[in-house]
């Protein structure tokens, strides 16, 4: 079907066309070696020959996040606490890859919620995030997703979550942009009110003078 004809089609169809590249039965290694052979003088020297192996297995890792279920990870350490201050687990680490060029990006998550019963056992914090961030992803969908996922688990008072984070697809490429980061912030519930939203932006602000 001509690449044209594509337009006029039901999306739910072109979805299905654009899906199917006929490289299915190829395996991931075999793609890599041809997108080396591509851009490479010499894709036969010692340091590629292993190349699309490591290669295979690293994107196996970063995209790990589809493997596993959020849900899960929160559902294995819910308590009941009578506790209705907020809670907050700032600075997790965030690695990353933009689903637009494949490239990472990295930074900090930070997040909050009051509980209504019941909390999460901290840890699971930044597992959430990690299911998340080892995705193809938006910085955007990757904060929104992190506050829904408390929100339908412990079904909180209200959850805050605030991603910054800094871009190689803006530092390395296109505009080279050194020094710049994104900051983006999903409100649900009591965080949606100023007065809880700005308690929990100072706090994640606020530096302890020595490490805790």
């Amino acid at each position: 079907m001509a690449r044209g004809n594509l337009k006029t089609m039901p999306k739910r169809a072109k979805r299905e066309t654009i899906g199917r590249t006929g490289l299915e039965a190829v395996s991931t290694q075999d793609i890599y070696r041809e997108i080396i052979r591509r851009y490479d003088a010499d894709p036969t020297r010692d340091g590629l020959e292993r190349t699309p192996e490591r290669m295979e297995k690293a994107i196996e890792f970063l995209t790990r996040g589809y493997r596993e279920d959020p849900s899960a990870i929160l559902q294995a350490a819910m308590f009941d606490v009578a506790y209705d201050e907020m809670v907050i687990v700032k600075d997790i680490e965030m690695y990353s890859l933009c689903e637009h060029h494949m490239l990472p990006f990295f930074g900090k998550v930070h997040i909050a919620y009051i509980p209504d019963g019941k909390v999460i056992g901290l840890s699971k914090m930044p597992r959430l995030v990690e299911v998340f961030a080892r995705r193809l992803q938006v910085q955007e969908r990757l904060t929104r997703q992190i506050a829904e996922a408390i929100q339908e688990a412990i079904h909180p008072q209200g959850v805050g979550v605030v991603v910054e984070a800094r871009h190689l697809c803006m530092m390395m490429r296109g505009v080279e942009k050194q020094n710049s980061s994104t900051v983006t912030s999903a409100m649900l519930g009591v965080f949606q009110k100023q007065n809880t939203r700005t308690e929990f932006l100072s706090l994640i602000r606020e530096r302890a003078a020595s490490a805790i």
